[in-house]
């Protein structure tokens, strides 16, 4: 884990890559918490899964994301978000023509708690 007071960003955060060309930036990855800032481009989803321990909240920085949880669907613009608790069957997608930035914040982190349905 880095200094406490070093600021952090995409510009300097572990950078991953997740389903079809999209990115992700572990913004705080620790025991209890886990703060992801992720980009998907338009038509890009997650597959449907769920996290037996851990609950996620996804907040939208820009664009338009589109998230099923729980059998139902919600469509979050900027400054909008969206709490998933654990055992919720949910998927991620990008349905607009734009690309959509977000935060997912997980506790516990929901990487080696996740299913696949």
């Amino acid at each position: 884990m880095g200094d406490v007071m070093e600021a952090v960003s995409v510009k300097n955060a572990e950078h991953y890559f997740w389903g079809d060309g999209c990115d992700g930036w572990h913004l705080l990855k620790s025991p209890g918490v886990s703060v992801i800032q992720e980009k998907a481009p338009p038509g890009k989803c997650e597959i449907r899964h769920l996290h037996n321990r851990s609950e996620q909240f996804f907040y939208v920085l820009s664009g338009e994301a589109t998230i099923e949880a729980g059998g139902s669907r919600k469509i979050l613009h900027a400054g909008e978000g969206l709490h998933i608790p654990p055992r919720t069957l949910h998927q991620f997608k990008n349905e607009s023509g734009g690309d959509v930035e977000f935060l997912l914040v997980s506790t516990p982190p929901s990487h080696e708690d996740r299913e696949n349905l």
